[in-house]
């Protein structure tokens, strides 16, 4: 069996993997120079989460000229998934609370939302089961009303309990604003400018929902929260009290197949570069300013949510140890002693080289000792010998290069010695030959 050469398998593996690297190398430059175009369905225009994603378009192009970002103007957070879910969104601000298809990432949580209720200001109304029957200013799709059905049916209450009023927020503004309605419900940022317009009217009051922490047994995304007193106004103070409500993140998400470059590009202008965002929101929402205070990485939670998208993970790991520096102890004590065994394996190749040659030598050093015994042979008989002890010695070579005691370089080399051996023994067998021929036909001529 012919054996391998490790100098050539050493160069091929090595022209493999560099190859490799240069072909990586170049794809990583072409997608590097490509520029990613990103759309963000972000919900209405006077939503917070369209301010915002507005001006963390704008500051991500100006640092990222290779990312370019489109906000879409959607009716909410059940669009903006849904969207994402078709494609034809990559990124998409949501309500945790309403439950994303299976291509959504989380990149980070914007702020917290919180379910606000108001009513007229002289209305009999109290709690939110006062309001079974009653006309509700809130369009029937989009994660703000399933957010309100949630809480109507901790109540034992469901959506034929209620008469509903608006087809779009503005619209169910207008309503509760004419007296169309006899409730308000909106899933905003505390200080939200709509709401904050409301209350400037001077005709409404909030109303408080109770029973946040028994909510979350069933639903997990909700959190126990509170509007201060004086929240939206200070004289006279509006809410009056401190009223416990309901709160759930708003997040950024992105789908699974975003580039993941540009989604950690986006995860560190909103984490590192909050107060360019900030200058980028105008003066007049100085509410949705405060709310960059809020944004954060997502809490990790087995089996709840979506999970981290891997460009946001790189950007969050940025600072996170790596193995090697991790556990350098333990990989500084493997390096030595895989270089110790490296230099004993090396050591005990050399030293069977070097028994390999000393053996081939010594096959040599017997064949040239025939070979100058044949040239002194003064006949066949002795020629003989000598063949046969060449043949013997060509014998043990080769058991020698079967059990590994010869390499195939010494035993070619002992071979080349040996052939010249052989070569002189035949002719010198040959020159004996023709001589006793002659000299037995010598005599009969003289006669």
């Amino acid at each position: 069996m012919a054996k391998l050469d490790f100098n050539r398998v050493l160069l091929i593996a090595i022209g493999v993997v560099s190859v490799s690297v240069v072909a990586g190398l170049g794809i990583a430059l072409l997608l590097g120079a490509k520029t990613q175009h990103l759309t963000l369905a972000a919900g209405s225009r006077s939503g917070e989460s369209f301010i915002l994603g507005n001006a963390l378009k704008t500051v991500v192009e100006r640092h990222y000229p290779k990312i370019r970002i489109t906000l879409l103007e959607t009716g909410g957070t059940v669009d903006n998934l849904q969207m994402l879910e078709a494609g034809r969104a990559q990124l998409a601000a949501a309500q945790a609370d309403v439950l994303p298809g299976p291509r959504a990432r989380i990149l980070a949580i914007l702020y917290d939302d919180t379910f606000q209720l108001l009513v007229l200001k002289d209305s009999p109304f109290h709690s939110f089961a006062d309001l079974r029957g009653q006309r509700i200013a809130l369009a029937q799709s989009g994660g703000q009303f399933q957010s309100f059905l949630r809480v109507a049916e901790h109540f034992g209450l469901h959506q034929g309990s209620f008469r509903f009023v608006g087809s779009s927020d503005e619209a169910a503004d207008n309503a509760f604003t004419d007296g169309q309605a006899d409730a308000i419900f909106r899933v905003r940022a505390l200080g939200s400018p709509s709401i904050q317009k409301l209350v400037e009217t001077g005709k409404v009051r909030f109303l408080p929902i109770e029973h946040a922490a028994a909510m979350k047994i069933k639903q997990p995304a909700f959190e126990s929260a509170m509007i201060p007193e004086g929240a939206y106004l200070g004289s006279p103070p509006v809410p009056a009290q401190n009223l416990p409500t309901v709160a759930v993140h708003r997040t950024l998400l992105a789908r699974d197949n975003a580039n993941a470059a540009a989604v950690r590009a986006i995860t560190g202008v909103l984490i590192e570069r909050r107060q360019e965002i900030m200058q980028e929101i105008p003066e007049q929402f100085t509410e949705v300013r405060l709310l960059l205070a809020q944004v954060r990485r997502p809490e990790t939670q087995a089996g709840l949510g979506p999970p981290p998208h891997p460009g946001a993970v790189s950007f969050y790991d940025k600072d996170k140890p790596s193995f090697l520096q991790a556990n350098a102890d333990y990989v500084g004590l493997i390096l030595t002693l895989v270089l110790m065994i490296a230099s004993w394996i090396w050591e005990l190749k050399r030293w069977m080289q070097r028994q390999q040659k000393n053996a081939a030598d010594k096959y040599s050093n017997r064949a040239v000792a025939l070979m100058g015994s044949a040239q002194a042979a003064l006949s066949l008989a002795s020629l003989e010998d000598i063949w046969r002890d060449l043949l013997a010695i060509l014998a043990e070579a080769v058991r020698d290069l079967d059990a590994d005691k010869l390499s195939e370089e010494s035993f070619n080399s002992f071979r080349s010695i040996l052939q010249i051996a052989m070569d002189v023994t035949r002719d010198r067998r040959a020159f004996l030959t023709t001589a006793s021929r002659a000299a037995s036909a010598a005599p009969m001529g003289a006669d």
